[in-house]
């Protein structure tokens, strides 16, 4: 046994939290550590800590756990901080992100961790996770800061420039790649391809992909690098056997193209790589995707979000984790949920095991030569009681670094503008990406969501 104390930020989000609690309270390597809980909504946090008392005395885990609206109550002395949060109403702000620009003749394909939307999902969730990281350098200045929060790229660089804490990123994203490389090999596989795959993010539509890519993830072993949400397919070999797929993958694509992600497959025969996290994400960060002669969304149907579907997910979540706290479900159903990573990467450095992590995000230090030192890159990483380390996976093709380059010039003006609230800083951010062509549009879409998001934006009215 390896106790720790681990606090958990945002342990009533709908996208991480239960995965996160679960996969930590059933871990036995982890047996008498301490888990602090901590969420601004009271009530949530109460649910959610009831919830997380009856896993650990159903599965006889042997965990103290605390909770606290206060951070700071239960910050000190923290090992590991798993952030998940989002600002505000979430899904109310994404759709204001998106119909701002639309106000001003620029549809954004998606809005949520690039072009301007991302501009204003990075500055809001930074207005509150600055102050959290400042805490952390009081409270518990040698712990890990392992953060699922988007946009994961610009989260981490303001983590690691602003801030003297540790941290990693993670993200499951490329889970899409084994959907894709298993619907081109499924016949030597032997798997079945489901007849509506899809890897949209929408809570109706995702489920397809997430319950083939674990049976692909069984058979291959994938190597991606990249940016989180731009990664790119570099190695696919069998599991068992170490052949390497890669060239076949390369020729299926070619001769039978993809039976979804368009887009992507669009890009393959540009460039000769395979992006990775679907098309809804690449589209943000590609200048060919949002003008209105040529309506690409048309041509890759490439959708937006569905808001309204996202808040009844979240409705039904709650509503499944009222019954078990009220006892009318078992919480052993959650004993066989999926790990996002967080607790592997716990084991592995607070036991000072090796632990392989398939994707992480980190400051470059030479893992893609060809992308600028310190820029966050999502790389395969190893785990240990010495930290994260990435590891090198060579330079990628050059107009692919290109392409990632000029998302990364965007993401370090869009951190330094969200931390220090400077407007013209965020001005450039937003001329400086691909989806913005007129300086007076800018400025207009910058006034509107500076005014419109003006109480989740504190740094720019101070």
């Amino acid at each position: 046994m390896i106790p720790t104390k681990i606090a958990v930020i945002g342990a009533g989000s709908a996208s991480f939290g239960l995965n996160t609690l679960a996969t930590i309270l059933r871990s036995e390597r982890l047996r008498g550590s301490t888990l602090a809980l901590i969420d601004m909504h009271a009530e949530h946090l109460e649910t959610i800590t009831t919830l997380a008392r009856r896993m650990n005395q159903a599965w006889d885990a042997g965990f103290r756990i605390e909770s606290h609206t206060d951070r700071t109550a239960v910050l000190e002395g923290a090992e590991f901080v798993i952030l998940s949060v989002e600002v505000g109403p979430r899904e109310d702000l994404w759709r204001l992100d998106w119909e701002i620009p639309l106000k001003h003749g620029l549809r954004q394909p998606y809005g949520e961790n690039g072009g301007p939307g991302g501009f204003a999902h990075t500055a809001r969730n930074l207005a509150v996770i600055m102050p959290i990281l400042w805490d952390m350098e009081e409270l518990c200045p040698d712990a890990w800061l392992i953060n699922f929060t988007n946009p994961v790229p610009r989260i981490c660089l303001a983590a690691t420039r602003y801030s003297t804490i540790q941290t990693v990123g993670l993200c499951h994203q490329i889970n899409v790649s084994y959907a894709i490389a298993g619907a081109l090999l499924a016949d030597e596989l032997g798997l079945e391809v489901p007849a509506n795959l899809d890897s949209h993010p929408n809570p109706a539509s995702h489920s397809s992909c997430s319950n083939f890519a674990p049976q692909a993830k069984a058979l291959l072993d994938i190597k991606v690098a990249g940016l989180n949400h731009f990664i790119w397919m570099l190695d696919v070999r069998e599991r068992a056997t170490g052949r390497d797929l890669t060239p076949l993958f390369h020729e299926r694509l070619a001769e039978r193209g993809l039976p979804f992600e368009p887009l992507s497959q669009a890009l393959f025969e540009a460039f000769g790589l395979c992006p990775v996290p679907g098309d809804s994400h690449l589209c943000e960060y590609l200048p060919w995707c949002h003008d209105p002669l040529a309506e690409p969304w048309q041509t890759y149907n490439l959708r937006l979000y569905d808001w309204e579907a996202a808040k009844e997910a979240r409705r039904r979540m709650w509503q499944r984790v009222e019954a078990m706290v009220a006892g009318r479900q078992s919480v052993e159903e959650l004993r066989d949920v999926a790990s996002e990573g967080a607790v592997e990467l716990i084991e592995a450095i607070a036991g000072n095991d090796n632990a392989y992590m398939p994707t992480v995000n980190l400051p470059n230090a030479g893992y893609i030569p060809n992308l600028p030192e310190g820029a966050i890159v999502e790389v395969p990483g190893l785990a240990c009681g010495a930290g994260v380390y990435g590891l090198p996976v060579g330079p990628l093709p050059e107009a692919v670094a290109e392409l990632c380059r000029r998302e990364i010039a965007v993401a370090s003006l869009c951190v330094d503008a969200a931390v220090t609230g400077d407007r013209q800083i965020a001005l450039q951010a937003l001329l400086l990406d691909p989806m913005v062509n007129d300086i007076g549009r800018a400025r207009r879409i910058l006034d509107d969501y500076l005014t419109v998001h003006a109480e989740w934006l504190p740094q720019f009215h101070q």
